[in-house]
């Protein structure tokens, strides 16, 4: 595959609110270069997300050099990035150190949309006193994200204990009977605690646009959460 397979769409924002990003997970180093210089030809920030390290060393000095560039979550800035419009509206709780990855992609996903979101990594409910020490902190935002893998009973807890937005990230950590994450997953879509919305399983990047689209409701019905 060349660059020539790209057609990137540059408006979508004008049409949903929301930016293409840019997947760069089976794109060749070729396609994500015509897709740079694109954006750069048009004074465009993008988002890639799933950019491998080797990708990212394989592509030009003049492009590489201009992303800002994250090793855990495997994301990237290239261009210009919108300055921080929205804080403390969006909380991202991860229970493990092994989920940050996914947290991490979703709390980036947020900031160059211009959201700085609260992240709050290691509270799972195994030590169910570290999320406890941090509960009322997480209650203050009225849209939580919960990354978890395992049995994913995270997602259950919070969902009894605040009163905003639930959106569930199942993560494919966890040992054999986990199967990649389907046992989070079906955890998630089977809680107890209603109205929970779950997202697919290690998408960070999907669970951050769920928030931006309701925080874009929000503004548009002149909602003021406090």
């Amino acid at each position: 595959m060349s660059g020539s397979d790209v057609v990137f769409d540059f408006a979508r924002a004008e049409r949903i609110g929301l930016d293409e990003a840019v997947f760069c997970a089976g794109k060749s180093v070729a396609q994500i270069v015509t897709i740079l210089e694109q954006a750069r030809a048009r004074g465009a920030g993008l988002l890639l997300t799933r950019l491998s390290a080797e990708k990212l060393a394989a592509l030009p000095a003049l492009l590489g050099g201009d992303i800002d560039y994250c090793d855990l979550s495997l994301t990237g800035f290239f261009g210009p990035l919108r300055p921080v419009t929205s804080t403390g509206q969006v909380v991202i709780v991860a229970a493990g150190t092994s989920d940050a990855p996914v947290a991490r992609e979703a709390a980036r996903a947020l900031r160059h949309a211009g959201v700085e979101a609260t992240l709050i990594t290691d509270v799972g409910v195994a030590g169910l006193w570290r999320l406890m020490d941090r509960i009322e902190e997480i209650r203050r935002h009225p849209i939580v994200i919960a990354v978890a893998g395992m049995d994913a009973a995270l997602a259950s807890v919070l969902g009894g204990l605040v009163p905003g937005v639930l959106i569930g990230v199942p993560t494919s950590v966890g040992y054999g009977a986990t199967e990649g994450g389907r046992t989070a997953l079906n955890a998630m879509l089977t809680s107890c605690a209603q109205g929970m919305t779950v997202c697919n399983i290690d998408n960070g990047f999907g669970a951050a646009n769920a928030a931006l689209r309701i925080l874009h409701t929000m503004s548009a019905l002149k909602i003021n959460p406090a």
